[in-house]
């Protein structure tokens, strides 16, 4: 089993191949036409200039970047306790997820425009808004996912617990909890990529620091580079955490591997 873990590696980073030439060949491509054209930097800053502002203003990006993972974070932690909670609710009581389910399916259909500026104007500009409209742009994709887990258990694993005894909670921990997993990660890299534009949009809106505020400032100061560089910033920060969430799958769900050939 040992001797298999580098050849696995080795087609995971044999994966990775297109998707990193691609993303360099589309760089280049930007560069070369930005140098051959003559845009001004002004309508289109060349991806140096872009990587240049991001050296260059390296203490003011991090120091804006922290308060946007602090929003992150505390808001993609609230998501997913709700979601987690309201998903066993819905599970154990049917009736309850036919009366709540469609007004979750409402809360999605709120455009996020409309609704941050008076989430900001009703709890002000410290971080408790941004939770909230992380969590509200997050949750629903983990709530849904989770739902449909539970429902996808084999009525035969389940009708096996009934006749030896087990109760609706043990049947739940032992068969539809484990069966939701899967989808549930599924969910989880769905929201996470929403969750670091939720908090920047939030910042947009009104905030005293984040990234959102450097690219309002650099917009309003008509500095594209510097805007193309916290996008740069936010854009890594989403696939580090889309990243860290694919590890975190395959070390939790590593028991589906077992028996399983390469």
């Amino acid at each position: 089993m040992q001797s298999d873990v580098p050849r696995r590696r080795g087609r995971g980073l044999a994966r990775g191949i297109p998707a990193v030439l691609s993303v360099v060949s589309a760089f280049l491509i930007w560069e070369i036409y930005v140098r051959l054209s003559g845009i001004s930097p002004l309508m289109l800053p060349a991806p140096s200039r872009v990587l240049d502002q991001i050296a260059l203003n390296r203490t003011l990006l991090w120091n804006n970047t922290v308060p946007t993972l602090k929003a992150t974070f505390a808001g993609f932690a609230l998501s997913l306790t709700v979601a987690f909670g309201l998903s066993v609710v819905l599970d154990f009581m049917p009736r309850v997820r036919r009366a709540l389910f469609p007004i979750f399916v409402v809360s999605q259909t709120l455009p996020l425009v409309a609704i941050a500026p008076l989430v900001v104007l009703w709890f002000g500009f410290d971080l408790t808004p941004k939770v909230l409209l992380v969590a509200l742009v997050t949750f629903f994709p983990m709530l849904v996912a989770l739902v449909d887990g539970y429902a996808a258990t084999d009525p035969e694993i389940e009708d096996l617990m009934r006749s030896m005894g087990a109760t609706r909670g043990q049947i739940f921990r032992a068969a539809r909890f484990p069966s939701a997993m899967p989808y549930f990660f599924a969910g989880l890299r769905i929201s996470i990529t929403y969750a670091v534009v939720a908090a920047i949009f939030a910042e947009y809106v009104g905030a005293r620091a984040g990234l959102g505020i450097v690219i309002l400032n650099a917009k309003n100061s008509f500095r594209p580079d510097l805007v193309l560089a916290a996008v740069v910033i936010s854009s890594a920060l989403t696939l580090v955490l889309f990243a860290v969430t694919a590890l975190l799958q395959r070390v939790v769900l590593r028991w589906r591997d077992v028996g399983t050939t390469p």
